[in-house]
Formats: structure tokens, C-alpha cells, sequence
């Protein structure tokens, strides 16, 4: 090989590393060499090298994850040695408590479901967005169709969230009624007021925090 084709093949492996750095970083899944290869706009063979070369890379230098070949497709994974470092800070993000806001407003889903945004945001008098953004990431709550009239999305509970109350069905959840004795003359009043209110400007609309 000569000091030309030396210098060329250098200048390709810095161009192509960090392109497939980049992609193998956002994938949910292993990828194989001739999708990296599409993706990256280099030979499968080139990219085989590059991948293999990566590898040993982070090896040598003893990083917290390493890249492997698994069932013909490679991807990032953490080092065994560190599981429990990575466990700790999973469980803890798990147990962390929800906010008030975000207890409130997931209690509205569970007995109103399925339900829109909008609709959990006038129970409570307050924008919801980020709240439900929240309960959406911790898996306890999902979307549920739309509503066929206004065309919004619906939400409702998850089977995590029966899991994390400890119950086998809505059908446990207990009765509201001795504590809201007058709800659905609440209903009424609310539905006549969200007819007769003026369209709000979200800019002013008061937001819980998540």
C-alpha cells in the first residue's frame, strides 16, 4: 500500500467513525453491517472494518459500554461491569415519587377515562401538557383512540399503572361518590361554563409543573 492510499484510508475511517457513531447512538435495535453501510454511504465491507476497528477502540480504553456483534447486528450496550451502577440509577428513577400535580392529575384519568387533554385540563382547572407528558413516560397512561366528535386525542390508565396501585382491574378503584356527593351537579356546571367561557390564550393559561 502506498503512503497515498495510506493517507486516503485514514481520512475515510475519520469521516466514517463518527457517521457510524451517530447512527448506532439512536438505534432501538441491533443494525446490521449493510444497513449501517446504507446509511452511512460506505461499502459493507468498509463499514464491517470500521465497526470492528470501534470496537476495539473502546476496549482499549476501557469506556462504560462497549459495541458487539449480537445476532448479526451491532449495537451499543453498557459493560457488565458497571450493571450495578446502571441498575441503581434505573430503580431510583422508577421509585421517585410523582408530584402532586401529576397524582391529581393521573387520579382524573383512572376514573374519567378515556379522556382528552382538555378535558382532564378543565376537571383541574389548570393546563395539564406537561403533566401528561410526564405520566406518558413513566407508562402510566396511554393513548386511547380519539374522540370522534372533536377529533382529540384520548387517554387512559395502563396495565403498569393497576400494577403500581395494586389492583386487578378499574372496577377495584374506590367509590368517589362519598367524597363528591354533589358531582354531578359539578359536571353540569362545568360543561355549561366551558360553553359560555371565552377562548383562553394558552400564553395565559395557568400550568402545573410536572
Amino acid at each position: 500500500m502506498t503512503e497515498q492510499d495510506q493517507g486516503a484510508e485514514t481520512a475515510e475511517a475519520v469521516e466514517l467513525r463518527p457517521a457510524l457513531e451517530a447512527v448506532l447512538m439512536v438505534a432501538d435495535q441491533p443494525l446490521d453491517a449493510l444497513t449501517l453501510a446504507t446509511a452511512v454511504g460506505h461499502p459493507p465491507a468498509v463499514v464491517d472494518e470500521a465497526l470492528a476497528a470501534l470496537a476495539a477502540e473502546y476496549d482499549a480504553q476501557g469506556r462504560g459500554f462497549e459495541l458487539r456483534n449480537v445476532a448479526g447486528g451491532w449495537r451499543y450496550y453498557t459493560r457488565e461491569e458497571y450493571a450495578g451502577v446502571v441498575e441503581g440509577f434505573v430503580l431510583e428513577g422508577q421509585q421517585a415519587r410523582l408530584t402532586q400535580a401529576a397524582l391529581e392529575t393521573l387520579a382524573v384519568v383512572a376514573y374519567q377515562q378515556p379522556v382528552s387533554r382538555a378535558r382532564v385540563s378543565a376537571v383541574r382547572g389548570v393546563n395539564v401538557d406537561g403533566v401528561m407528558r410526564t405520566l406518558l413516560n413513566r407508562g402510566l397512561v396511554e393513548e386511547a383512540g380519539q374522540d370522534g366528535e372533536h377529533g382529540a386525542t384520548l387517554y387512559r390508565t395502563t396495565s403498569y399503572f393497576l400494577e403500581r396501585i395494586g389492583i386487578v382491574s378499574l372496577d377495584e378503584l374506590p367509590d368517589l361518590a362519598p367524597h363528591l356527593p354533589d358531582l354531578e351537579e359539578m359536571e353540569s356546571e362545568m360543561s355549561s361554563a366551558a360553553q359560555l367561557a371565552p377562548a383562553t390564550d394558552p400564553g395565559e393559561a395557568r400550568t402545573d409543573e410536572a
